[in-house]
């Protein structure tokens, strides 16, 4: 369901050819996700989560500070999204602005994903000394800006607009911390 919500949207991936894709029995999925569709999404939007929070806190663990952090993390998202073609994206940002009016579980579900991503940022600038407040409203920024830039680097087919963000958030991070007056 993943994949096929990062290319086709939610509203375009129909039960079938879920099926058809996974191969999977009908039952098999009706018997998983009794929820249907709505449960799918819900399953789907957990993973992307945790597929992107486990790409930050690795991001984290090889940089040297979140400046770096959120390069490294930012250019592992173009180059996914690079190597797809440009057919996959965020699921997350697809899920949020096609059903965010429609069901109120799955806005749900994609509001705890964008939480759960902008927390470690927050954590990440909280440990370069930023204090928690403003760490809380850059790393929200961040998230928004990579969001922003990953549906442009889809619509362009490049990834310019990705590495053109990392070099932005990386600076915006290191202007944030000398006006602190954090020292790195």
């Amino acid at each position: 369901m993943l994949e096929l919500v990062q290319i086709s949207g939610y509203s375009g991936t129909g039960l079938n050819a879920l099926i058809e894709h996974a191969s999977a029995p009908k039952g098999s999925v009706y018997f998983h996700f009794p929820e249907g569709k709505e449960g799918l999404g819900l399953a789907a939007i957990e993973l992307a989560k945790q597929q992107f929070e486990a790409m930050i806190i690795q991001a984290a663990q090889d940089g040297g500070g979140a400046a770096e952090a959120s390069k490294i993390a930012i250019q592992a998202l173009a180059a996914i999204i690079s190597d797809s073609g440009f057919r996959l994206g965020c699921p997350v940002s697809v899920v949020t602005l096609e059903m965010g009016d429609s069901s109120e579980r799955l806005r749900q579900a994609c509001a705890s994903a964008f939480e759960s991503w902008i927390a470690p940022t927050a954590a990440l600038l909280e440990a370069d000394g930023m204090d928690s407040a403003k760490a809380d409203s850059l790393a929200t920024v961040i998230v928004s800006t990579i969001e922003g830039a990953a549906i442009v680097s889809r619509a362009m087919k490049s990834t310019q607009p990705l590495l053109a963000a990392a070099d932005v958030v990386s600076e915006l991070i290191g202007l944030r911390c000398e006006g602190a007056g954090i020292q790195k």
